[in-house]
C-alpha cells in the first residue's frame, strides 16, 4: 500500500527512523511521490532535468521509462552545463540543540534536510560538498556528484553535536574563501547573532558569484510561543535565565520574531538571496523544491 505523502514529510513521523541514509530516502521518496501530482512533475523520479515533448525533438531522446509512469512524453536533457555544484552549510552552534517537548531540534531538522539534499543532488549527478561551524569552522567535504560522496557526506552529519558559541557570520566568510568556483550555498542557521555581520557576509558571498540559499531553521516553539504562565527561559549558549509572564510576553515576542524574520527576507531579496523560513513543524519538502527551483532557473 502507497504510504500517503504527508507521511514521508511530517517531522514527527521522520524523527522515528533512526539511521540517516533511510531518513534521508524516506524524505525524497515522499517529495518525489508529491511531485507526480503536482504541475513540478517534470522533476521526474529519475534524478534528471526533463523537459515536455515538443515538436521537432528527436524521438529517439524520449524517456520511455517516465512514459511508461505517466503516459506523457518527457525528453531528457543532456547538457553538461545543468550540473550545479552545490555545498551543505550547516550551524551546529548551542542553540541549534534546542527543542520544545521532545521534537526533532532545530539541529536534526537541519541534518535531515542537508541529508535529504545530498541524496537528491547526487542521484542526479551534481556535486555536493559539506562544511560545519559552530565558533569556527570544523568540518569540510570537497563536492563530488559520485554515489560514494552521499556515505562520506552522511557519516560526517550523522556524527554531528552541537557546539558551544557560534561566530556566523566569520564563518560563512570563512566559506566563501574556501570556495575556488561559483557554486550553490545552502545554508542552515536559526541566525541567532547579530544581524549586520551576517548580512555583511552573506553579501560577500554574492560578490563572489555564488548562489545562495539561506534556509532560515526555527523551532516551531519559537515561533508559535505556545507558553503560559509563569516561565523561565534560558539562553542555549550563555545559560543566562530569564523568568517571564508568558502572557504579557506573548504579542511583543510574536511581533519581534515577525520582524527578525521580515528583516532578513527584506536584505536577502535586496541581495539576490533566496531566503526560506522553516520551524521544526513544518514538512520537508519546501526546502527540497527550493533547491530544484534554483537548480533549473540557475541557466
Amino acid at each position: 500500500m502507497v504510504r500517503p505523502v504527508e507521511e514521508y514529510l511530517k517531522p514527527e513521523v521522520v524523527r522515528r527512523i533512526a539511521r540517516l541514509d533511510l531518513r534521508a530516502q524516506f524524505i525524497v521518496k515522499g517529495f518525489l511521490q508529491g511531485l507526480h501530482a503536482s504541475p513540478y512533475h517534470g522533476f521526474s523520479v529519475e534524478f534528471s532535468e526533463h523537459r515536455k515533448y515538443a515538436a521537432g525533438d528527436d524521438p529517439k531522446d524520449i524517456d520511455w521509462l517516465v512514459y511508461a509512469k505517466t503516459d506523457k512524453h518527457y525528453v531528457k536533457k543532456y547538457e553538461a552545463e545543468t550540473n550545479i555544484t552545490g555545498y551543505l552549510v550547516l550551524d551546529t552552534s548551542a542553540s541549534m540543540a534546542y527543542s520544545y517537548r521532545q521534537q526533532l531540534t532545530k539541529l536534526d531538522y537541519s541534518i535531515s534536510l542537508a541529508a535529504a539534499l545530498c541524496w537528491l543532488m547526487v542521484h542526479q549527478q551534481d556535486p555536493c560538498g559539506l562544511m560545519i561551524f559552530d565558533e569556527k569552522l570544523h568540518a569540510a567535504l570537497p563536492a563530488r556528484s559520485r554515489r560514494s560522496q552521499i556515505a562520506q557526506v552522511l557519516s560526517v552529519l550523522a556524527k554531528v553535536k552541537p557546539g558551544s558559541g557560534s561566530a556566523i557570520a566569520t564563518s560563512l566568510v570563512q566559506v566563501g574563501a574556501m570556495l575556488r568556483h561559483r557554486s550553490l550555498v545552502m545554508i542552515f542557521s536559526d541566525l541567532l547573532a547579530d544581524a549586520g555581520p551576517i548580512r555583511d557576509a552573506l553579501l560577500r558571498l554574492r560578490h563572489r558569484g555564488h548562489d545562495v540559499i539561506l534556509f532560515h531553521v526555527l523551532d516551531e516553539a519559537e515561533v508559535t510561543f505556545p507558553f503560559d504562565g509563569m516561565v523561565e527561559l534560558v539562553e542555549p549558549e550563555s545559560q543566562d535565565k530569564l523568568v517571564v509572564d508568558a502572557d504579557a510576553a506573548r504579542r511583543s515576542y510574536l511581533d519581534a520574531v515577525r520582524d527578525f524574520r521580515d528583516g532578513f527576507r527584506r536584505d536577502c531579496v535586496r541581495m539576490g538571496i533566496d531566503y526560506v523560513p522553516l520551524d521544526t513543524g513544518m514538512q520537508f519538502d519546501r526546502a527540497l523544491m527550493e533547491y530544484l527551483v534554483s537548480r533549473r532557473t540557475r541557466f
